[in-house]
């Protein structure tokens, strides 16, 4: 691993082609699994790298196999791909052109600090014992994860450890979060409608009022996370979605509701706190209450992201080496991260990169419009692919 010792400088004569990856990456966001340009783009810089690729897995997902030298176990890094339908509201050059989509998740820089990883990587495939599996997934922000490992992403080869990273603006750049066990929520989405009886609001009393029974419903089904689940089990119950009416002087037929339940402990939604079967039986009760009907439909997202203990530490210990101990910290949180799908299969950790910089204005949260990282962490990531890769991969 002699190479190591300058991989540093190696990164640093990278980092203006690390910079243009990323700054084309978030100009042309797309949508899960519609990165069709963005996979394209991966792909022609794979194959420019001499190693074997394999396209269009879950319609635009990529892996890329690099062999070392001798026979060993085998390594996966990932990045994710997909943009969200956000318009961008940042005034910079690298600002979105494709109207009502951008990168404001990270995802740009997550890619740009894998292609850059890979490079560097095949470089030294001389001394590198065993094989490093580079994959890019598509559809983070829903099931892309799953479709990936259902269309036989992990069959050949199959991973022994897999490592991946996310760009955090909550954390201050220097920083890294990495923690062992439950470290990012697993996600439900759910669908209601609310049946009532339609009327006039001058005449209240002829009809059942659908609006009123949400907002009982609303109210009501807050308590599954303030009285009847462990407040050390973080459980949240959020709505995103309330559609009614047509009119101010008319009582609506139905509301349509739709939101996210999130839940950081194991066994998700199938656990002793059964956070959707408690959801459903205040739904059926309210509803019950003001002579509604109602519909309920459950998608699942995702599952609670697991970090395995022993790879862990050993992103810690490499974390040390590249940013010092002082700057690592333990890092939990209940935004949904479908890793969790390959963490279920494989051993893995999944860590943090601070990417906030408050003296260059970059503080707003992940998917608000006037988000954007600080470039110069970028090489940071690089650096940890390749350290963590290669820790695991001459244990």
């Amino acid at each position: 691993m002699a190479f190591l010792t300058e991989v540093k400088e190696e990164i640093g004569d990278l980092k203006d082609e690390l910079i243009e990856l990323r700054r084309d990456f978030h100009m042309y966001p797309e949508l899960g699994f519609q990165e069709l340009r963005t996979s394209e783009k991966i792909v022609r810089y794979l194959k420019g790298l001499g190693l074997n690729v394999r396209e269009h897995i879950a319609h635009t997902g990529v892996i890329a196999i690099l062999e070392g030298s001798k026979e060993g176990k085998t390594v996966m890094l990932r990045s994710d791909m997909d943009a969200l339908p956000i318009e961008e509201q940042n005034n910079v050059p690298y600002r979105s052109r494709n109207k009502g989509v951008m990168h404001a998740c990270g995802h740009d820089g997550h890619m740009a600090m894998l292609l850059v990883a890979a490079k560097i990587l095949s470089r030294h495939r001389q001394e590198i014992p065993g094989k490093i599996m580079f994959l890019f997934q598509p559809n983070e922000e829903v099931t892309g994860a799953r479709q990936m490992i259902e269309e036989g992403a992990l069959d050949d080869p199959h991973p022994d450890g897999a490592f991946a990273i996310h760009l955090w603006t909550p954390i201050e750049h220097g920083k890294m979060g990495i923690s062992a066990g439950p470290v990012m929520a697993a996600l439900d989405e759910f669908k209601v409608k609310i049946n009532g009886k339609g009327g006039h609001t001058g005449a209240p009393h002829t009809a059942i009022d659908p609006v009123l029974t949400a907002a009982d419903f609303i109210q009501s089904v807050q308590m599954i996370q303030t009285r009847e689940i462990d407040a050390l089990k973080p459980t949240l119950i959020m709505f995103g979605k309330v559609n009614a009416g047509t009119a101010t002087n008319v009582i609506p037929e139905y509301v349509d509701l739709g939101g996210t339940i999130r839940y950081l402990y194991e066994g998700g939604s199938e656990s002793l706190e059964r956070p959707l079967v408690r959801f459903e039986r205040i739904l059926k009760k309210v509803c019950e209450a003001h002579q509604c009907k109602y519909e309920l439909e459950f998608v699942p997202s995702n599952s609670t992201l697991i970090n395995d203990g022993k790879m862990s530490n050993l992103v810690s210990n490499v974390a040390e080496e590249v940013v010092g101990g002082e700057n690592i910290t333990n890092y939990v949180c209940t935004a949904g991260e479908d890793f969790a799908e390959f963490a279920k299969i494989i051993p893995s950790c999944f860590y943090f990169i601070g990417a906030r910089n408050s003296q260059k204005g970059i503080i707003y949260p992940h998917h608000h419009p006037l988000f954007d990282i600080d470039e110069d962490v970028l090489p940071i990531g690089v650096e940890m692919h390749i350290r963590t890769a290669m820790a695991f991969l001459n244990i």
